[in-house]
């Protein structure tokens, strides 16, 4: 190491880390970029769709859906193929906190179906609550609880069970099977997530969230707008 890359280095815990090659750097981006796509073109027919099917609220939890969907694809793209530098640090931040976001939004517009108001807005709170504290630790505490962080995502991705009854008897049963798949895809995605060792486990992990992100956002369509014809 030269005396030139010092500043950078000690500016950037992180480095070191990364050591992927520009074909994993381009798979990674590629995913990302057919995410992005995906999820404008899904966003915007369930924004056009739900008005005529969903009320207010439910349609304003489609809009937080939709924009904390991109926020987190956006953010992440511009992470994973930000050079390695300070900046790419502070990126890090934001990537790993959007998580929290995406998780709560999703949950938000199924769990305002369930009949008991009061469970609901319990429920509501209790996963925003979560989310809102994760969030922060990313941003304010940067690179501790990493290996915690994993275990909080997964604790708050399926807090759901906690009114799994509930659920079920409120969301249609594709609804609810695209839920559960989302979940399964997300959950597996994590191996990939934790294996560095394998080459292109970026990208595959990438591909897990995308495909969890696409059963999701089908799932809450399908709550919102073709249960409803």
């Amino acid at each position: 190491m030269n005396s030139g890359d010092a500043p950078s280095r000690a500016a950037a815990p992180f480095w070191g880390r990364f050591h992927y090659s520009r074909a994993e750097i381009v798979a990674d981006g590629a995913v990302h970029t057919v995410g992005i796509v995906l999820a404008i073109a899904a966003g915007s027919s369930l924004l056009s769709l739900a008005p005529f099917h969903a009320g207010p609220g439910e349609y304003v939890a489609a809009i937080f859906y939709v924009v904390a969907l991109l926020t987190v694809l956006s953010i992440s793209l511009a992470y994973n193929l930000w050079p390695l530098t300070p900046a790419k640090w502070i990126l890090r931040r934001f990537d790993h906190a959007a998580i929290y976001l995406l998780i709560a939004a999703t949950y938000t517009p199924f769990l305002i179906q369930l009949d008991d108001l009061a469970m609901a807005r319990v429920m509501v709170a209790v996963v925003w609550c979560a989310a809102v504290a994760g969030m922060a630790i990313k941003l304010f505490l940067p690179g501790r609880f990493d290996r915690l962080a994993i275990v909080f995502y997964l604790a708050i991705g399926w807090s759901g069970t906690l009114v799994v009854q509930p659920l079920l008897d409120t969301l249609p049963a594709v609804t609810l099977g695209l839920i559960l798949a989302g979940g399964v895809v997300y959950s597996c995605g994590v191996v990939f997530f934790a294996w560095k060792g394998l080459r292109f486990h970026n990208a595959v992990w990438h591909g897990f969230v995308v495909t969890g992100a696409g059963l999701h956002c089908a799932a809450i369509i399908d709550c919102l707008v073709v249960a409803r014809f």
